[in-house]
């Protein structure tokens, strides 16, 4: 209540202070009323009213311009969470972060490696058209979790310690001794199922490396580990997985599985020709290494682009069709 009373009067001030005396006036002038104010403030009711938190306050107002939004946040967020999303410019990133955070009950410093590790960058989500990104975040806000906002592309699983020649079995049994860590990496919600599930079908016997429920999605995830880069051909041995998952273990008020193929490497092009989404299959890459930040943030950049860019083109290809 206390984290949520100090919000909100952060808020209110930064609001008043916007509206009622920096509207229209230079920034040089601007400085000395918020160093003014700021000597009142600390004057009268002692500290937290510095220079720096008054400036702060006037850019949360800004950034998050609904009082009901900010009321709901801050019943979850502290006014340290909030001001680690100040300093994010896209306002859709920075609603995501302050959403997820709310829901996975980030404290402060896994908030910050959150943002430093580009998750909303890495879902799929950021890769759809700003209005859809918008109306996700408002079902967000409602209680609803769709797949575009838990699966991610790629997954930093650095934790795992893999160096040098390593196999699947190596990398699988890795994911689950750092089951906690790689369960932080995939998002609240997943909870482990079943290590190599065995199906029976006709007389072969076949194996899912992982299998993992969901809670907010209320589905089955599959996932199959692939050392190599994607290839079209794994999408029939998933197809088969998901299938089979639906007819033997789906359960009633669930929704049908979903299945992630976790590759080393995936060509876009041939991704998006495949139209995995209407198959219920999401393909991803792996990072066993962590890449230089620019190296990877000018990558997720350029995968967001031709994402975007894509499904501009959509609509006119399908115009041109006869």
């Amino acid at each position: 209540m206390a984290n949520s009373t100090a919000t909100l009067l952060y808020w209110h001030l930064g609001r008043r202070l916007l509206t009622e005396n920096l509207q229209g006036v230079r920034a040089a002038y601007g400085k000395q009323i918020l160093a003014t104010v700021s000597r009142e403030l600390t004057a009268e009711f002692g500290g937290g009213f510095g220079y720096a938190t008054v400036n702060r306050a006037i850019q949360f107002s800004e950034c998050f311009t609904d009082l009901a939004i900010v009321s709901a946040l801050s019943t979850q967020l502290s006014w340290s969470h909030f001001v680690e999303l100040l300093p994010i410019k896209d306002h859709l990133a920075r609603d995501f972060y302050a959403e997820i955070c709310r829901i996975e009950r980030w404290n402060v410093r896994t908030l910050r490696t959150k943002i430093g590790g580009m998750l909303f960058q890495r879902t799929a989500l950021s890769k759809k058209p700003e209005a859809v990104i918008s109306a996700e975040i408002g079902k967000l806000r409602d209680g609803q979790m769709s797949p575009d906002i838990v699966f991610r592309d790629p997954y930093l699983l650095d934790l795992l310690g893999l160096k040098g020649a390593y196999n699947e079995h190596d990398l699988e049994s890795a994911i689950l001794r750092e089951i906690e860590g790689v369960l932080l990496e995939l998002g609240a919600g997943f909870a482990f199922v079943a290590r190599q599930k065995r199906m029976s079908v006709g007389k072969d016997d076949f194996h899912l490396d992982l299998l993992f429920f969901h809670r907010h999605l209320r589905r089955l995830i599959a996932v199959e580990l692939k050392l190599e880069s994607f290839q079209p051909a794994h999408v029939g041995q998933m197809e088969l997985y998901l299938r089979w998952l639906d007819r033997h273990e789906r359960v009633p008020g669930e929704e049908a599985p979903i299945g992630l193929i976790l590759c080393a490497s995936a060509d876009a092009e041939q991704v998006e020709l495949l139209q995995l989404d209407a198959k219920s299959i999401r393909v991803s890459e792996y990072l066993t290494e962590l890449p230089p930040l620019p190296l990877l943030r000018a990558r997720l950049h350029q995968a967001i682009e031709h994402a975007r860019e894509s499904a501009a083109r959509r609509p006119q290809d399908a115009e041109g069709r006869p």
